[in-house]
């Protein structure tokens, strides 16, 4: 990397090596102005950074997934400003300073030794998909700024919702309609909103915003208690209704029954009730069937946050999981987790789209008519997001879905969910570890049982927390170990393997199990000899 001086002038010279005498002084000629989409010049680079992407996924296997490194160690190794002028062959030098500098200290998701997380899933032809997104650059935030961009997503979130066997009711072809947004975050504050301006004009004149009540589980994802406030949500009319082991970390419908009527009682309004499938923590899944009957009682919208294991569904063995889900208000699931889509890129749906455009539209401007859309029903999806400006995500997902089909996505989520299982049965198979909770997808949770002779379960979750410091540090010092997170459930530490790389293969997940064990075995060896020495005080 150039040190933090070495910048240049027009003719590559280092730029406080240049003196100038004053006496000599001229009016310097107008700079030229370069073409900066030069299309030999794309590429010349774009060959140099398809080669450089490739050789990373060659090569993924031999980065520790997690870096070793502490905060400021990148800031201090560039530069404090940016170059005034470019350096030679500046592309060249910055694409070595991504190797040298940058992806060593990155988290690699995309090896197939990363388990911490649920996946960004990428694949070939996403990856490139963004690129022509990027090449392209149209923002089709309305039907006439780009009218193909419009029609092409509206198409795919039709055919992505019938793979994975939605409601007809929650797709265009039914009635109803979806988009693609960046995650579920927006999807979810999207249809906060929509339920609270609707809910907002039922209840006009006797009941404002303060009353409005949001209901969801301990296990539900946090991005929903944010679109909450965000959406004006008082945070103390956020119920998080507690989970229990015996029903797997599911939202219990009785429990939120019980909190509705209770709220009706104190004068209170419910509004919405956000149903998880597969939630972050544990992977569970809220029955949507139950929690809609008792939502409709109230009049509550019900939102179905199906981020990670809606892709699932594209397995019609995983459709019973939605049971009821014909009488949800929307749907919405991340393309880019476990469906090859390449970040970002979430999918959402929606029963009634006139409800979610009423609360998100705005006044179209002169500027943004078009004559052929004249008496034409036509979708601008500035209405339906919070964002104008929009990427052409549908792109993207269109080349996934059309150069891998759908069976091809089924093989390749199922084929993740077989290692899942396969893990899980390691798992099951050793005495000393037992599984958590029950498995629905390609997530296991499972954890160290504390010999009584070491405290039995009152060091259960420290034990627990040593050995998964120890699972990541691995038998070799990081270099070849597995990642793997944590969550604390009902009170109890367990230990996460979501598998869902596009790179996994069985073979790391036999070696993520060996170096769990191998962990497990050094850790009870020396805590047991600290207890021996213990005792022998």
């Amino acid at each position: 990397m150039a040190p933090p001086s070495r910048y240049h002038d027009n003719n590559g010279a280092p730029a406080q090596n240049v003196v100038v005498p004053a006496e000599e002084e001229t009016e310097a000629p107008p700079p030229q102005c370069e073409n900066r989409l030069d299309h030999n010049e794309f590429r010349r680079q774009g060959y140099q950074v398809i080669d450089f992407i490739a050789d990373y996924y060659a090569r993924m296997g031999n980065y520790p997934v997690h870096p070793s490194v502490t905060p400021g160690f990148l800031h201090r190794q560039l530069p404090d400003h940016a170059p005034s002028r470019p350096e030679p062959h500046a592309f060249a030098a910055a694409l070595q300073d991504v190797r040298d500098l940058i992806l060593p200290g990155l988290t690699h998701w995309q090896s197939p030794r990363h388990f911490a997380h649920f996946p960004a899933s990428s694949s070939t032809v996403g990856a490139l998909g963004e690129a022509l997104i990027a090449g392209i650059n149209v923002v089709p935030f309305t039907w006439a700024a780009s009218p193909a961009a419009t029609e092409l997503e509206m198409v795919v979130v039709d055919w992505l919702g019938k793979a994975l066997h939605l409601p007809s009711n929650l797709l265009f072809c039914g009635g109803g309609g979806g988009t693609l947004l960046g995650t579920s975050c927006e999807a979810i504050l999207c249809t906060v909103v929509a339920a609270r301006d609707r809910k907002l004009a039922d209840v006009a004149g006797s009941k404002g915003i303060g009353d409005l009540v949001v209901y969801c589980s301990d296990q539900t994802h946090f991005a929903f208690h944010k679109a909450a406030r965000i959406a004006g949500i008082r945070r103390e009319n956020c119920r998080s209704i507690t989970t229990h082991h015996g029903d797997m970390f599911a939202l219990s419908p009785a429990e939120l029954d019980a909190a509705m009527r209770a709220d009706v009682d104190a004068g209170l309004v419910p509004l919405f009730v956000c149903a998880t499938m597969g939630t972050t923590q544990t992977g569970a899944v809220d029955p949507v069937r139950e929690l809609c009957a008792v939502a409709a009682a109230h009049g509550a919208w019900v939102h179905v946050d199906a981020a990670y294991a809606g892709s699932a569904l594209v397995c019609p063995e995983f459709g019973h999981v939605i049971d009821g889900a014909e009488a949800v208000d929307s749907f919405s699931m991340n393309a880019h987790k476990w469906l090859l889509a390449n970040t970002d890129c979430c999918a959402l749906w929606v029963a009634r789209p006139a409800v979610l455009v009423a609360a998100l539209g705005t006044e179209q401007e002169y500027i943004l008519k078009d004559a052929s859309a004249a008496g034409h029903d036509v979708v601008d999806y500035k209405d339906w997001s919070v964002t104008l400006t929009r990427r052409f995500r549908a792109l993207k997902l269109w080349l996934v879905l059309r150069c891998y089909g759908v069976e091809g996505l089924r093989d390749h989520v199922r084929a993740h969910v077989r290692m899942a299982a396969a893990f899980e049965g390691m798992v099951r198979d050793d005495a000393r570890f037992e599984v958590v909770v029950t498995r629905w997808f390609s997530l296991v949770c499972f954890r160290l049982r504390s010999p009584e002779s070491l405290g039995g379960e009152k060091v259960a979750n420290e034990l627990n927390r040593r050995l998964l410091e120890e699972v990541n540090k691995g038998t070799d010092g990081g270099s070849r170990a597995p990642y793997m997170s944590s969550a604390m459930v009902g009170g109890v530490y367990i230990l996460r393997c979501a598998i869902g790389s596009t790179l996994t293969e069985e073979r790391h997940v036999r070696e993520a199990w060996k170096v769990v064990q191998d962990r497990a075995v050094s850790l009870l060896r020396k805590m047991e000899f600290i207890a021996c020495k213990e005792v022998a005080k």
